[in-house]
């Protein structure tokens, strides 16, 4: 038997490495970007068009509706016409919502140009980590993916940057006009890729595959990923979809839809899409302010997505979901009852919703935000890794759309405090889900994780 000390490590190419680090950058913040910035120009919408409370929560929450379509699609039009093809088309639907939103004469385009958006946000968030995925070096892979959900976080808080710049002349339509300059970096970052080894392997064009290869490593490098590319195919694609019912799948199925749907129902995208209406309903009048608050908000997102990425390897999921879970309860608890009792003045009241709001979104980051998607692909067996994640993506749109679609509602039927108690009730849940349903996976290899999966007894942490 060879040495595996004797096998030469392959050169890596790092321009080519850079360039798929922009995709991964880039894709995220394009739906970081779109997700954040309805936050404040909801706030001028409404204004504009009159809005009453249900369509202004429309418009907020279509983009979700355009997202799951996008990603229900956009996932089969990535296996028959390629990955990077179908990232340009995704590109392309972007431009045309981030034109067509500003130039909305009524809201009726306004919708439809963030249901447009919606589209290429779901045609993204399902392809470019899988392009990524295929096209970085397996020793690069993770770093990648974890670039993919930084980026997301620094959309959004860019987003919140920008709503906070052009708050005062209250120039909602450049609010949405700026995102086509970030697609314009993506498309031009695309052009210059090719199509990934894998899918060209996959569907019979070897000398395509090795001539990638070969564009970011040398000929031994490329034939060793040429192989492992080759064992990988050989693991038949369940094409199914009823294979997810089967009792040996069920419970990895129950597990991902479980936890991403809890992720979505204890409140964190009302922070993202209605974070500066929360700052006024606390006290803090002033639209530049309470859209500068929201931009702190998203600031500690990023930093907490970091230092769960940095973690969650180290320490565990578990022990960060019980840490990051316990804390949002606090602070989702402590928000209701600060609303419940009026604690202080308002100048005061806004103050505690800042800290409360602040804690809430630093422990979500580096627990439920860091660790939801890294589990769900680690749940599925291989052969329906693929559908087992489409589900799992759409009960997270569901479940997003339901919540921004009735947070206003909500708050005007129950009022702020039974609300931020409802969110901390799901918390309690999210919590209870974690200790008794979900599994410990950091450390484990995938088929050791798989093979648990037809019993319901779970490991404790």
């Amino acid at each position: 038997m060879t040495d595996s000390l004797s096998i030469p490590k392959p050169r890596v190419n790092r321009g080519f490495l850079t360039r798929i680090s922009f995709i991964a950058a880039l894709g995220g913040v394009l739906y970081g970007y779109d997700m954040g910035i309805i936050a404040a120009a909801i706030i001028f919408v409404k204004r504009t068009f009159s809005l009453p409370t249900f369509l202004e929560e429309v418009v907020v929450s279509i983009v979700l509706i355009g997202a799951m379509a996008g990603a229900l699609v956009g996932g089969a039009i990535a296996d028959r016409i390629g990955r990077r093809t179908t990232l340009v088309w995704a590109g392309a639907i972007f431009i045309v919502g981030s034109v067509l939103a500003p130039l909305s004469p009524t809201v009726a385009v306004l919708i439809l140009a963030r249901a447009i958006i919606g589209v290429g946000i779901g045609f993204t968030s399902v392809t470019a980590p899988v392009y990524v995925s295929e096209l970085a070096p397996p020793q690069s892979r993770g770093m990648l993916i974890g670039l993919y959900q930084f980026a997301l976080t620094l959309g959004i808080a860019f987003a919140d940057l920008v709503g906070y710049a052009l708050a005062k002349e209250e120039a909602w339509r450049l609010m949405f006009g700026i995102a086509a300059i970030p697609t314009l970096f993506f498309l031009a970052v695309i052009l210059t890729v090719p199509e990934s080894p894998r899918w060209l392997l996959a569907h019979g064009h070897e000398k395509n595959a090795e001539s990638v290869l070969l564009r970011y490593t040398d000929a031994v490098g490329a034939q060793q990923f040429l192989a492992d590319i080759r064992e990988g195919l050989k693991t038949p694609i369940e094409q199914r979809w009823s294979a997810l019912w089967t009792p040996a799948v069920r419970r990895a199925v129950f597990i991902a839809c479980g936890f991403t749907v809890l992720q979505q129902v204890t409140g964190i995208n009302t922070i993202i899409y209605y974070g500066p209406q929360i700052f006024e309903l606390a006290g803090i009048a002033s639209h530049s302010n309470s859209i500068l608050a929201t931009f702190v908000v998203a600031v500690v997102n990023v930093i907490g997505t970091v230092v769960g990425i940095l973690l969650v390897d180290r320490v565990g999921r578990k022990p960060l979901l019980y840490v990051g879970v316990g804390g949002m309860i606090i602070a989702l608890f402590a928000l209701a009852y600060a609303f419940g009792r009026q604690v202080g003045s308002l100048g005061s009241l806004g103050v505690i919703a800042i800290g409360c709001l602040v804690l809430y979104i630093a422990c979500f980051a580096f627990s439920m935000g860091a660790i939801a998607w890294i589990l769900v692909s680690e749940v599925f067996p291989l052969r329906v890794r693929g559908r087992g994640v489409a589900v799992a993506t759409l009960f997270s749109g569901i479940s997003n759309f339901a919540v921004s679609l009735t947070f206003l509602s909500l708050i005007k039927a129950a009022g702020s405090a039974a609300t931020f108690a409802l969110y901390g009730c799901m918390s309690i849940v999210t919590l209870l889900f974690v200790r008794f349903v979900v599994p410990e996976t950091c450390g484990r290899e995938l088929e050791s994780i798989s093979a648990e999966r037809a019993g319901w007894r779970t490991r404790s942490a």
